[in-house]
C-alpha cells in the first residue's frame, strides 16, 4: 500500500531544508549511511513526506517497505530487510532487493539502493525493534490511526476494502507487540502550510514547534 499522492517534481521543497541539514549532520548509523526511518499508520502521509524530504536532501534514496512486505507477510519482512539491505549498507556496499509486485503477487527484478550519506526507510513498522539499532533518526507521522485508515481507504477505493479490513487488524497487532511511537525522535505533523516537526523531548516554556512550508 503506498500513501497515494503523486510524487513531487524535481524542485526542492525549501521548507524542509533545515530538517535535511540536521539529518546530514548526524553521525552515520549503518556503515557510512545515516539511515532515517519514516514511520506511522497506513494512510498517514509517509510516502508523500518521504518523497519531499528526499528531494530536500538532494535526491536521497528511499526504500519503501511495501516493496519488502507481501500479502502473506505484511510485517514479517525483517529477514529480507537485514539480508538484502542492512548487511550490504553496513559494509558500505550498494544494496540490491527484489520489490514485491502487489498485482502479480511475486517478487520482481532486483532494484539497487546505493549507500548514500542519507537513506530513507519509509513504511509502517520502519521504527521496529529490529531496525532501531541501525537508525540515525526515527520520524513519526503524527496522524491518528482511524483518521489515517479513513484516508487510505478513500485513496484506494472500494475494491481494496477487504484488504484494508485485514490490514487494520494486522497493523494494530503489530504496534501492540512492537510499537514505534514511544521511540520516535521527531513527530511530523502535516498542516495547511506544509509540515511542522516537533522534537520528542520535554519542551521548554518558550519553545515553539518548527514550521516548514512546502
Amino acid at each position: 500500500m503506498s500513501d497515494g499522492a503523486p510524487a513531487p517534481g524535481p524542485a526542492r521543497p525549501a521548507g524542509l531544508d533545515a530538517l535535511a541539514a540536521e539529518l546530514r549532520a548526524l553521525p552515520p548509523s549503518c556503515g557510512p549511511v545515516r539511515l532515517v526511518a519514516v514511520d506511522g499508520h497506513a494512510g498517514s502521509g509517509k510516502s508523500t513526506f518521504a518523497a519531499r524530504l528526499a528531494a530536500a536532501l538532494g535526491g536521497a534514496p528511499v526504500l519503501h517497505l511495501d516493496d519488502l512486505a507481501t500479502h502473506d507477510e505484511l510485517f514479517a519482512w525483517t529477514g529480507r530487510l537485514r539480508q538484502q539491505v542492512l548487511d550490504p549498507l553496513r559494509r558500505g556496499e550498494a544494496a540490491e532487493y527484489h520489490p514485491y509486485d502487489w498485482i502479480s503477487r511475486r517478487f520482481g527484478p532486483p532494484r539497487r539502493l546505493p549507500p548514500a550519506p542519507v537513506v530513507l526507510v519509509e513504511g509502517v513498522g520502519a521504527g521496529r525493534r529490529a531496525l532501531r539499532p541501525h537508525l540515525a533518526r526515527l520520524l513519526w507521522m503524527e496522524r491518528a490511526p482511524e483518521a489515517s485508515w479513513r484516508r487510505g481507504r478513500h485513496r484506494d477505493g472500494p475494491a481494496q476494502s477487504a484488504f484494508w479490513d485485514g490490514w487494520t487488524v494486522a497493523e494494530t497487532r503489530h504496534f501492540a507487540h512492537d510499537p514505534s511511537l514511544p521511540f520516535a525522535d521527531t513527530l511530523i505533523r502535516e498542516c495547511r502550510e506544509g509540515y511542522v516537526w516537533l522534537p520528542r523531548h520535554p519542551p521548554t516554556a518558550d519553545e515553539e514547534p518548527i514550521r516548514h512550508t512546502t
